[in-house]
């Protein structure tokens, strides 16, 4: 269900960033405004994005070779961090300098001075679709959490990460509409070059973010807490399946749908090895069924002491 809604919700922004980017390129043709520019290579960087988690969900599919054995479930994690890269540099450190420039050189908008804030009124709207498909289908698997610990927990990157690029390409709308009227109404070029900068900042907060998060996917991350319970009780079973107690578990994610499970569990002193081996095949069996993406479970049977 979340990689369905992933790919969904980056349709979405896709479609809606590429129409955006042309309209912000077109008014800053006409119009030479510093915030339409650095939006324009905002939508643009963002597109390219959404292109990059599409290939990594789908290069992420391939099946295991013996060179990679666990699978290439984690390339959803390498794309997504290249997105974060993408994001910190295109968008923000491009805009940054775009407005340090304007900065130096300030000038008012003279031509088409009406075109910037229809242009970025219609990418509200657009965005506000896209954005509004990036939630509806993050609840879908959001539970209980809050929006800040779906985020920081979430396994699959893809809807952390559009929803993230959706506030933030919302925001920078908002600080590049602020800029362009306060211009307008002054005739103060610097006003634009604010609103330049307040993207600027936003971008790289919203990127070192993403950085964060998706370092710790690909380093490798446990269960949640909820799923790691489940797991143990699963092992044991109702006490009388062969297996007593797990004496020690290890769990990582391998990809988002894709977990090991790797654990040591007590079997009674007298059992026969064929007692142990059928104890184990239960116990993978009850795991799998209360969690489904323990792909690879490893239980290794011991003496409690």
């Amino acid at each position: 269900m979340a990689a369905e809604g992933g790919t969904k919700a980056i349709v979405a922004a896709l479609v809606a960033n590429l129409g955006i980017a042309v309209t912000k390129f077109v008014a800053f043709l006409l119009t030479s405004s510093s915030s339409m520019l650095a939006e324009s290579i905002h939508s643009v960087a963002d597109s390219g994005n959404q292109g990059l988690l599409l290939l990594g969900g789908k290069r992420a599919k391939r099946d295991a070779t013996a060179e990679h054995p666990f699978g290439y479930g984690r390339e959803r994690y390498v794309y997504a961090f290249i997105v974060a890269i993408v994001l910190f540099s295109l968008g923000g450190l491009f805009a940054l300098y775009e407005a340090y420039h304007k900065w130096q050189d300030p000038h008012p908008i003279e031509n088409w001075q009406w075109v910037p804030v229809v242009v970025l009124v219609a990418a509200i709207v657009m965005e506000s679709y896209s954005f509004r498909t990036a939630i509806v289908e993050s609840n879908r698997v959001r539970g209980e959490r809050s929006w800040a610990e779906f985020v920081r927990t979430a396994k699959a990157p893809e809807l952390p990460v559009v929803l993230l690029e959706d506030l933030g390409a919302l925001l920078g709308l908002v600080f590049a509409l602020i800029g362009v009227s306060l211009t307008l109404a002054t005739d103060d070029g610097r006003w634009d070059a604010a609103g330049t900068a307040m993207i600027g900042v936003l971008l790289v907060i919203i990127a070192v973010v993403l950085a964060v998060e998706m370092k710790s996917l690909l380093l490798g991350e446990a269960a949640t807490p909820a799923a790691v319970q489940r797991i143990r009780e699963a092992l044991v079973g109702d006490g009388g399946q062969g297996v007593t107690e797990v004496i020690h578990m290890r769990t990582m994610h391998l990809g988002p749908e894709e977990l090991l499970v790797a654990a040591k569990i007590a079997v009674p002193a007298n059992a026969q090895a064929v007692e142990v081996a059928d104890a184990i095949d239960a116990a993978e069996a009850r795991v799998r069924e209360v969690e489904p993406v323990a792909r690879m479970i490893y239980l290794e049977p011991d003496l409690p002491r």
